[in-house]
């Protein structure tokens, strides 16, 4: 269970590497209306459908190259047994290779037996900043080629990793779709969503795909399944039960407007570096983060607002009696996803 039901060169490498713009995404660079960023897009988007040990599932996809390599996050194709791409005209391709992977940023790259693949442009993330208007196409639920729109809301950075928090909403299917500028480029991939319904959403930066398509040949996907697979198996990870807490709106009296907007905002920050490095498999990691977080608002809120104290207290009370990471840090983010969802009542109230 995931949360949030993630080489160097030079760039005329880079350029190489894509194969070029292809098809009708290789326009000018001019501001596009959503419609024209649909109707150009779409051919170059992509539904993921894998088959796992425990039951299908649907992710996004788009095309990087004209040769079938398509772009997606890691968590879309990991554990699967099978993998296929539905492409817009309905056709369907086995994914015989995964390309390139970056587990820490939950990206990878896999390929199709398929040639002059409409390509979706790549833009530079680092361009981007809040305020910036920003599109997003996926197959949420199912619902193929879907587009939301929204703004960037914050690019958050912790000086080595970047993450691209949107208010475009995106669901369950959305994972590995593309988000676009309003020109049409890709600047940032759909990777994980809010549990809360807040709309928190987060892609990672389109430049971090860039190292990896530098690779062209890769793995099989049946050397890539068996490794992945295998690796699942020896973490043994144990089935998770979410348990979240539900309380009454007036389990935050005493806590004024401020302490419950620090609080949130602490906690939004928590899940937002924690759940790709969670989703990188370092389940001790993620559950530091939540933990560090959940003792420095103890420490800090007054004790007029025990609240969301006893909250954050039962949640660490109940992670230590937990054997593994996983459950420490899933008793965690359930403890932080039931004071969200009280303080998004308060607020609604």
């Amino acid at each position: 269970m995931r949360p949030f039901i993630l080489a160097a060169a030079a760039v005329a490498a880079a350029a190489l590497a894509l194969g070029g713009c292809g098809g009708n995404i290789n326009a000018p660079r001019t501001r596009l209306t959503a419609k024209q960023m649909v109707e150009r897009s779409k051919p170059g988007i992509v539904r993921i459908e894998v088959i796992g040990r425990t039951g299908q599932a649907i992710g996004t996809g788009f095309a990087v190259a004209q040769d079938g390599r398509i772009a997606t996050n890691l968590h879309v194709i990991s554990g699967a047994i099978q993998a296929k791409v539905v492409l817009y005209d309905g056709s369907e391709y086995p994914v015989t290779a995964v390309v390139a992977i970056d587990e820490v940023h939950d990206l990878a790259i896999i390929r199709i037996t398929k040639s002059n693949m409409v390509v979706l442009k790549i833009g530079d993330s680092d361009g981007v900043s809040a305020g910036d208007p920003v599109y997003a196409i996926g197959n949420p639920l199912g619902a193929d080629y879907t587009i939301s729109d929204g703004l960037i809301s914050a690019v958050r950075s912790d000086g080595r990793n970047t993450l691209l928090q949107i208010s475009a909403p995106i669901s369950l299917g959305s994972s590995g779709g593309p988000l676009l500028n309003h020109y049409g480029e890709v600047i940032g991939v759909a990777t994980a969503i809010s549990a809360t319904g807040q709309n928190l959403n987060f892609g990672m930066p389109s430049n971090y795909l860039q190292p990896l398509m530098m690779t062209v040949a890769g793995e099989s996907f049946e050397a890539f399944a068996e490794r992945t697979i295998v690796g699942e198996e020896m973490r043994a990870a144990p089935r998770i039960v979410r348990k979240i807490p539900e309380h009454a709106v007036e389990y935050l009296d005493g806590c004024s407007d401020d302490n419950v907007r620090d609080a949130a905002e602490q906690i939004a920050g928590a899940i937002e570096k924690g759940a790709p490095i969670y989703n990188a498999n370092d389940h001790e990691a993620c559950f530091r983060i939540y933990e560090g977080t959940a003792l420095r608002l103890e420490n800090e809120l007054p004790s007029d607002c025990q609240g969301v104290r006893e909250a954050l207290g039962q949640g660490l009370l109940r992670a230590q009696t937990l054997e593994t990471y996983t459950e420490k840090a899933w008793a965690m983010r359930d403890a932080f996803d039931g004071l969200l969802a009280v303080i998004v009542e308060r607020i609604s109230n």
